[in-house]
């Protein structure tokens, strides 16, 4: 493995001594940064050219890294990258080209200028539309590295309350991102939704709407022939276990959600006056 290659697989930024642990020599660091491969952004860390921006304007500002532009180095599920660079400057004076946060309550990062966990998810809450913010919230709270309720206490006040409301569409378990935003949207038209049941003869399925209606939100593995086979397969087993079912793709779930719901609507709504017979 490169050295490019390792540091990808760590958010893009390591210390000297994590790049020593993992075999690469002072000599081969040096030639990296030489060749514009790597940069140094202080004595003693490293990162990829495309990680350097944000952090270089950090550190040039005495300011903290956070909310969208820190979900990578904390591993958090995003919907899009950061246009701009976020950062916490306090009341210091904001950079051009970037949104400013406000203050940090919680330790920071201990060798970045990177904002403490809780500050990025609280700052993303006030800053973000609701289902962006969701998904950084639901990574961070089901991987056990910070709780709703702690989240819930720093957020007081009339001010917060979009934010805390965020907080109840948290769920105990999502497999993956498209999950957090499919239960969001579905909730939000008021269906009645039970997630990860088990299905006699199909084995779990993502969401039981309504009682009748099987839905599963398809990743990109799903495009592989295996995959292909054993969803058409399932969704064989679904139908003739009595269920309705309907599958959706990153693309309905992430940038079509409102497409996706009258689809679940239409055929909950057909089901209610008999038109796939008695159920």
């Amino acid at each position: 493995m490169d050295i490019e290659a390792f540091l990808g697989r760590r958010a893009g930024i390591a210390r000297t001594a994590k790049l020593r642990q993992a075999g690469f020599p002072r000599s081969s660091i040096e030639k990296a940064v030489a060749s514009g491969r790597i940069v140094r952004l202080r004595p003693g860390v490293y990162s990829l050219p495309r990680e350097a921006g944000v952090m270089r304007m950090a550190l040039e500002h005495n300011a903290l890294v956070t909310c969208l532009s820190a979900a990578p180095v904390y591993g958090l599920w995003t919907v899009s990258k950061a246009q701009k660079p976020h950062l916490s400057l306090g009341h210091k004076k904001t950079p051009p080209d970037s949104l400013a946060h406000g203050k940090c309550s919680v330790p920071h990062h201990p060798w970045l200028p990177l904002a403490g966990l809780a500050d990025v998810l609280i700052h993303s809450l006030r800053c973000l539309p609701e289902v962006e913010a969701l998904v950084m919230v639901q990574c961070a709270a089901q991987s056990g590295n910070i709780t709703v309720d702690f989240l819930r206490g720093k957020l007081p006040g009339n001010r917060n309350a979009r934010a805390r409301a965020v907080l109840d569409y948290v769920i105990p378990r999502a497999d993956s991102l498209l999950e957090v935003l499919a239960n969001y949207h579905f909730r939000r038209v008021g269906l009645h939704v039970r997630r990860h049941v088990e299905l006699p003869g199909v084995g779990e399925v993502d969401f039981l709407v309504e009682e009748c209606l099987v839905v599963e939100t398809d990743g990109a593995t799903h495009l592989e022939p295996r995959q292909v086979k054993k969803d058409r397969n399932r969704n064989n087993a679904t139908m003739a276990g009595g269920y309705l079912v309907l599958r959706f793709g990153y693309d309905d779930v992430v940038h079509h959600p409102g497409r996706m719901t009258e689809r679940v609507l239409e055929v909950l709504e057909l089901s209610r006056r008999g038109a796939f017979g008695a159920r």
